[in-house]
């Protein structure tokens, strides 16, 4: 069985009390004597005490730790940076308000050492909530990155970005390293697509699996469970998807325009329910804009292509279908 080569990429941005919980708990990670198992944190431009957590941690830490800065804004680029920075035959995304489960190294390697036409693999991710959630914001877990596709591991279309780990060159082979057509979050601007996208673009090459052996806890403090957060993120989630769905399209640019105005009406149906399920239920309060927020953000993402350079979008459509 090969050991296992695997660097832990942490991007973070001006999230030090969260930061310190997840590198606490890769403190506690079991990992194989004969595996190669590394921390990168990579400081996208942090202004907290962000450099001081991670030396305290350094210090006493059980695996190689160490700290890089990317200066261009947005996680996007703090991946790219974390993947050139490390050498490790895998990579692993894991958020800096993600906390690994003790088998979480020791799964991973046990499932990539099964599995050597895997191109990426993700786990199960549960929501650990700060206060408790209004019904409001478990009517859009989704939003939160949860994912639970039961017990059994099988192969999945894509893939979320907490906590997936991808085969270095799988992410070579797929051109993510060259060039990259999504943004994901970039400073306080909420908008996602970029794990989605490099999960496309290796299952468009290689297998793609669900390994819910690999469990980990996203925190998500109260400040998220805002509705005015929400709104946000849910209209970043909409404008992702209908990139993310462009990905994979084999058709000309034409023929996608009709197709995504018509997969707009999914999203319409879907806020009319919300609204009709807040009618029937007066005492949750009906709220439009974060009923339409995926809506609108799909609808700007429609008018973001449209302006788009001709041969950008070219590039764009279908980089990801299937082979």
């Amino acid at each position: 069985m090969r050991p296992l080569s695997l660097d832990l990429v942490v991007c973070t941005y001006d999230n030090a009390p969260l930061l310190d919980r997840t590198l606490e708990a890769m403190s506690r990670l079991r990992v194989p004597e004969e595996a190669r198992c590394r921390v990168l944190v990579v400081d996208n431009n942090c202004t907290d005490d962000t450099p001081t957590v991670v030396e305290r941690w350094r210090e006493s830490f059980p695996l190689p730790l160490r700290r890089v800065r990317e200066p261009m804004q947005g996680l996007t680029p703090a991946r790219l940076r974390g993947v050139l920075e490390t050498d490790g035959e895998w990579i692993a995304f894991v958020d800096d308000d993600c906390l690994l489960a003790e088998d979480w190294v020791e799964q991973a390697a046990r499932f990539a050492a099964e599995h050597p036409e895997c191109g990426a693999f993700g786990g199960r991710v549960v929501p650990e909530w700060e206060t408790e959630p209004p019904p409001y914001v478990l009517e859009h877990r989704y939003a939160y990155a949860a994912k639970e596709h039961g017990d059994t591991a099988h192969r999945r279309q894509w893939l979320a970005g907490a906590g997936m780990v991808v085969r270095r060159a799988a992410l070579e082979a797929c051109g993510w390293t060259g060039r990259q057509f999504l943004e994901d979050r970039a400073g306080g601007r909420l908008v996602s697509g970029g794990d989605v996208e490099i999960g496309l673009r290796i299952a468009a090459r290689q297998e793609v699996w669900y390994v819910p052996a690999c469990t980990l806890r996203h925190v998500i403090p109260a400040r998220r469970m805002t509705r005015p957060y929400l709104r946000r993120i849910t209209f970043g989630l909409g404008a992702s998807r209908h990139h993310a769905a462009a990905l994979v399209w084999r058709g000309s640019y034409p023929g996608w325009l009709l197709r995504s105005m018509a997969g707009s009406l999914g999203f319409l149906a879907m806020g009319m329910g919300q609204v009709a399920r807040a009618l029937v239920h007066p005492r949750a309060g009906i709220d439009p804009a974060l009923a339409f927020s995926p809506l609108l953000g799909w609808w700007a993402a429609i008018g973001a292509m449209l302006r788009m350079d001709a041969g950008e979008r070219r590039r764009l459509l279908g980089c990801a279908a299937r082979r």
